[in-house]
């Protein structure tokens, strides 16, 4: 199972949010790239990060940040929030990032996405498919759609899509266990490579997902309140 650290980024800091909340922010370094060099010594493979002021507003907000975050580190990451056109996507790799996550775009055109996996290719293309009671959030969660998650999963590997995150938003920031049943479903319904995001909480969390046959999962709030240790989780489900 591959592990992704995640560093979300609000205002240059870097912050977690309960429930995709903006109002419920609590900030933990206003040097994110720091924190991506510490995921790197601590064995991580691949990083996980958010432009939540992107996600809000629709457009790229912490490019320097981004910047800085590549720079620091030499694994991959991987970045959503805000990227809605083919030249955000370009600009976005540009910055030094390996793959981006499309989720708003992605639910309101779905041919988008296979314009981007023709043009960039599968392997820097990810559907953000963020749920709330089985239906998909856009604009940074602050709308629901009419789409489940699974029509919207579907839908997305008919657009040549083989990597989703899927978010269950009522349980991101609440250490309080992820829906390892949804997102196993999600993944033996549709084949495609389901990251975990929301709620990992403990290492019980991760022997869960991992037990679920679910390709990787998305830690946030548990590292940074030291309820899970990295370099531990490292050694035991990706050595």
């Amino acid at each position: 199972m591959r592990l992704y650290p995640a560093i979300d980024i609000k205002d240059g800091q870097c912050v977690r949010l309960k429930k995709g909340l903006f109002n419920e922010v609590t900030v933990y370094s206003d040097a994110p790239q720091e924190i991506a060099k510490q995921f790197e010594e601590d064995g991580a493979h691949f990083i996980h990060t958010v432009d939540l002021d992107g996600a809000q507003r629709g457009r790229s907000v912490n490019a320097d940040v981004i910047r800085r975050i590549a720079d620091a580190v030499s694994i991959p990451i991987q970045l959503g929030g805000g990227i809605r056109t083919l030249d955000n996507i370009q600009e976005a790799l540009d910055l030094g990032v390996y793959r981006v996550i499309i989720g708003t775009k992605a639910v309101e055109d779905s041919e988008f996405i296979r314009a981007a996996v023709k043009r960039f290719g599968a392997e820097h293309i990810v559907a953000g498919v963020d749920a709330k009671d089985g239906f998909v959030a856009v604009q940074g969660w602050e709308k629901l759609s009419s789409r489940t998650a699974l029509s919207m999963a579907l839908s997305m590997k008919e657009m040549g899509v083989r990597t989703i995150v899927y978010t269950d938003i009522l349980k991101d920031g609440m250490l309080s266990g992820p829906n390892v049943e949804q997102t196993r479903l999600l993944s033996e319904q549709t084949g495609l490579d389901i990251i975990a995001s929301g709620g990992m909480s403990c290492m019980q969390d991760l022997e869960d997902v991992c037990a679920a046959g679910i390709h990787g999962a998305i830690i946030g709030k548990a590292l940074y309140e030291k309820k899970i240790i990295l370099k531990e989780a490292v050694a035991r489900f990706e050595a």
